[in-house]
């Protein structure tokens, strides 16, 4: 396991785990066996018990009485209302990245959007959704704004499982990319209105694309 030095182990190994959730390799329902992730992490109890605990903090891990630690499993109704949210954070911080980005971010963002244009030319789904993670935590980096930095990451980081799943709609990654190309001329056009309005749309799950959305879940990750 590749440690950074400068961190406390427990928040290293916090880090290791959080990526597996993040990824799909630790799914929601998945019961967490400190034993088994002593072992796969190469490390003892304590600072397993303690990146639980600091994963429990931020939403990603639910602590529970003698039952020990799982990954939530949402149910539609807070699924729903996570993504209202989500949709007001990123529309402010898109708000305040067109306020604020300067000459040199402007090409960053293009270079972002580029890289998202390439994956979908190639049809590869997987490579575009990193590709366009990476284009939302820089919006969210523009908006100068670290406490709304945090809060947005950490939702984003919670309904990740989730947002990967939107890309298996038909089209959804064409229709994604469409609408990166209005938000980024938005952005760089330095129209605060248009972009907030504009990322909002992109982020909310409403009507159709809710429901298509819940068609692609695993009937075992999330509860009526």
């Amino acid at each position: 396991m590749s440690l950074i030095d400068d961190l406390p182990l427990s928040v290293q190994v916090s880090k290791k785990i959080e990526d597996d959730i993040i990824y799909g390799r630790l799914p929601p329902g998945t019961k967490l066996d400190e034993a088994k992730l002593c072992e796969k992490y190469g490390v003892s109890r304590t600072p397993i018990r303690e990146a639980l605990k600091l994963l429990a903090s931020e939403g990603l891990v639910e602590i529970r009485p003698r039952r020990g630690a799982v990954i939530p499993t949402l149910n539609i109704v807070t699924l729903f209302e996570m993504f209202e949210v989500m949709a007001y954070l990123e529309g402010m911080c898109g708000r305040l990245a067109a306020r604020r980005i300067n000459e040199e971010e402007k090409a960053e963002l293009l270079s972002l959007h580029n890289q998202c244009k390439d994956y979908l030319m190639e049809e590869n789904t997987e490579s575009y959704y990193e590709a366009n993670r990476k284009f939302h935590f820089f919006l969210y980096q523009l908006s100068r704004n670290s406490f709304l930095i945090e809060q947005a990451s950490n939702l984003h980081n919670r309904l990740h499982p989730y947002r990967r799943l939107q890309l298996r709609v038909n089209n959804r990654m064409q229709h994604s990319f469409e609408e990166h190309q209005q938000i980024v001329d938005a952005v760089i056009n330095s129209d605060e209105d248009l972009a907030e309005r504009l990322i909002k749309a992109h982020v909310s799950v409403q009507g159709e694309r809710f429901t298509d959305l819940v068609a692609t879940m695993n009937p075992d990750n999330v509860q009526d």
